[in-house]
């Protein structure tokens, strides 16, 4: 499985729902979270071509995107492609 990491922030209900999917996937992830480390900000920018919103996805190599972005993978049947690697 691909090392996953998430930006986060705690008050941010995107966040939660697309930690959930992840959880329910039995996928580990590392959380950002760049309200208790605000310094990973501008790192989660730049790695997402300027996103500047929580959360930010990458599986891998690949920048999946938001909460949205994942859920539409999910119910595309591509997700768990993406997450075997």
């Amino acid at each position: 499985m691909p090392a996953i990491e998430i930006y986060t922030t705690p008050i941010c209900g995107f966040c939660h729902a697309a930690k959930r999917l992840l959880t329910q996937k039995n996928a580990e992830f590392t959380e950002i979270d760049v309200m208790q480390e605000p310094k990973r900000r501008s790192e989660m920018t730049q790695r997402a071509n300027g996103g500047r919103t929580v959360p930010q996805i990458f599986i891998g190599e690949t920048h999946v995107g938001g909460c949205d972005e994942l859920y539409a993978l999910e119910r595309a049947g591509k997700l768990d492609a993406l997450l075997a690697g």
